[in-house]
């Protein structure tokens, strides 16, 4: 029979995503859907599936291979990052927002218990300010957010309502539960996760360059760091998912490859997370739920509870985004299941839930998986930082740098010339949009806006102005620099200084030897260059949507041909099954007319 039950549900996962895809349901999270499939397994209808032995053993790490990829998920850079001149940045708003989310929390959940209807105050109020982290990234990802102010936001708010809830459920559970060690016993584990971070770090780093197919060295260590803080965290008397919760933070501050990412979650969502949603499902017993009033008055009130303690977003996202934005995101962080399930399969084993009661707060958080996704992406609208063209600002207007700006207008860029001749500013002012800065000086650079740029273009003739002008765009932190300089002085060491802090040197001298070399080996090639229609093009793929994808499964293929791919400061021939990885440098060529959009697809930070 347990055979049987495996080869059910094992089935049930393979037949669930291709059922979504045919019929188009993409506003359902699968993690639902398989769920629901569990349920009509289970005792609730066909009762075809035994829920013990082999299923029990597979459940069980598959909630533990869940958190540690919910743990790989967070993004710490977005706790240091800047959010441009914007009074409300990401990091503030998110902090507000998930503050006031608990204090809500605690008043719904005091409620429940003025009313009779659920009396354990403090693990209420840890199921209702949970949010979904999986869910949130990955209907981010689909509107490609993940970059942008909003989706930085959304994505440190779910973040917080993973982690804060796994958190104080371990605390939880540790006073609660009936082992009677000390709550100080759990900072073991956090201690054991620094040492284990600080441990693999080098030897990382060195897996990568010994690694081979038959040894996958880095799936190896990924288990290694589960297994070993799963461990701890029981041995301290604290839940196996917050040790699994830390190995995936652990695994994502080593850096891991995107490949060591796509094979963790293809074995993760391909296998035991599935059996862990279905089983979750299996669990559910709607025939004694339902027989159950109190626990069946339990299910609109626990969704009412979920959805209430998101309200205090409203006004909060709306001191950054628009109105409409502002009801988005508050639906979206309102989706709560990956935390839930979790936290309900503890409240059991404390003994202060019920099985029925267990299935109220499973339905309520089904609920809000159904209604949320497809609410955002009803209410949701593009924000002006979604859309914005990378910025070119060339200091120096000429016969060089006007036609390139004349060019550049035509693709996904904002141009803008700036200079301090007066005579050209009345030549070129006509041909492009050319500024007139007062003076040469970093001071007046800086307050007509030249250095608040993606790319920074200096081009003046003069070799002492490029100079002087690379070091204020260095100062403001522009992110790329390129720069003219016509003559190398071999005493004068600004050139190596400047190159050594990431500036990019040109000059016509090694311009028309490139061009002129070109001539002779590859003529078609310079041809292309000079065509007004064709042209060769390089283009880093920052669209996390496009990694893992085989070249000749790009959706725009048809219009380009991939020459060479610059991965790890290498070039590499590419063939159709190439897959591309996050970071790559795409060189090709194709139509001038198709640039611009493969740009804007490929280049989009997600």
């Amino acid at each position: 029979m347990a055979s049987v039950s495996l080869f059910i549900v094992l089935f049930a996962a393979l037949l669930i995503p291709l059922f979504m895809a045919r019929f188009r349901i993409t506003s359902t999270p699968t993690a639902v859907a398989e769920i629901v499939v569990g349920m009509l397994l289970g005792p609730s209808l066909f009762n075809v599936v035994n829920p013990g032995g082999t299923l029990s053993e597979l459940s069980d790490l598959g909630v533990v291979v869940l958190l540690f990829l919910s743990g790989m998920e967070i993004d710490f850079s977005l706790f240091k990052r800047g959010s441009g001149t914007a009074k409300w940045g990401p990091a503030k708003l998110a902090i507000l927002g998930y503050a006031g989310i608990v204090g809500v929390a605690l008043l719904l959940s005091y409620a429940l218990k003025l009313v009779g209807l659920f009396s354990h105050f403090g693990f209420t109020t840890i199921v209702f300010i949970t949010v979904a982290l999986g869910v949130v990234i990955a209907t981010l990802k689909e509107k490609e957010l993940l970059s942008k102010p909003f989706g930085q936001t959304m994505l440190l708010l779910a973040a917080f309502g993973e982690v804060i809830p796994l958190i104080a459920l371990t605390v939880y559970a540790a006073t609660h539960g009936t082992t009677h060690q000390s709550v100080w016993l759990l900072l073991l584990i956090f201690v054991a996760a620094i040492v284990l971070l600080l441990w693999t770090r080098r030897p990382f780093s060195f897996f990568a360059r010994i690694d081979k197919s038959t040894t996958q060295l880095d799936i190896r260590l990924a288990f290694f760091l589960i297994v070993t803080l799963v461990t701890i965290a029981q041995s301290v008397g604290a839940e196996n998912i917050l040790g699994a919760f830390l190995a995936g933070m652990v695994m994502k501050l080593l850096r891991p490859r995107e490949e060591t990412l796509d094979k963790l979650t293809s074995l993760g969502y391909g296998f035991f997370i599935p059996i862990f949603f279905i089983m979750t499902g299996v669990r559910i017993n709607l025939r004694t739920l339902l027989a159950d009033p109190s626990s069946l008055a339990l299910i609109p009130l626990l969704l009412i509870g979920f959805l209430a303690a998101k309200l205090i977003l409203l006004p909060i996202l709306r001191l950054r985004f628009k109105p409409r934005n502002a009801i988005a995101g508050t639906w979206l962080i309102s989706t709560t299941i990956t935390l839930v399930v979790p936290a309900l399969t503890v409240g059991r084993n404390l003994g202060i839930l019920t099985t029925q009661q267990s299935g109220a707060f499973t339905l309520a958080a089904i609920i809000t998986c159904i209604i949320s996704p497809i609410l955002f992406n009803r209410f949701y609208q593009a924000e002006p930082d979604d859309v914005q063209p990378t910025r070119v600002h060339f200091v120096g207007a000429n016969l060089l740098t006007v036609p390139i700006a004349q060019q550049l207008s035509r693709g996904a860029y904002d141009i803008t010339l700036y200079t301090d001749d007066q005579a050209k500013y009345k030549t070129y002012n006509s041909e492009a949009d050319v500024r007139l800065i007062p003076s040469f000086s970093e001071g007046a650079l800086n307050e007509a806006g030249a250095f608040d740029a993606d790319i920074v273009m200096l081009a003046y003739f003069d070799h002492d102005k490029n100079v002087r002008v690379a070091h204020w765009a260095l100062a403001a932190k522009v992110p790329r620099i390129i720069a003219r300089f016509e003559a190398k002085n071999v005493e004068d060491s600004a050139y190596d200084e400047l190159a050594a802090a990431g500036v990019e040197m040109y000059n016509s001298v090694d311009a028309n030897i490139a061009m002129l070399r070109s001539l002779i080996e590859t003529p078609s090639t310079l041809k292309m260059l000079n065509d007004s229609t064709a042209g060769i093009y390089e283009i880093v793929v920052n669209n996390r949507r496009f990694t893992g994808l085989e070249i000749k499964n790009l959706p725009f293929i048809d219009a380009i041909t991939v020459s060479q791919i610059f991965r790890d400061n290498h070039f590499i021939a590419p063939h159709g099954d190439t897959q591309l990885l996050l970071g790559d440098h795409l060189i090709f060529s194709g139509d001038k007319t198709a640039v611009a959009e493969i740009r804007a697809a490929l280049e989009k930070q997600n």
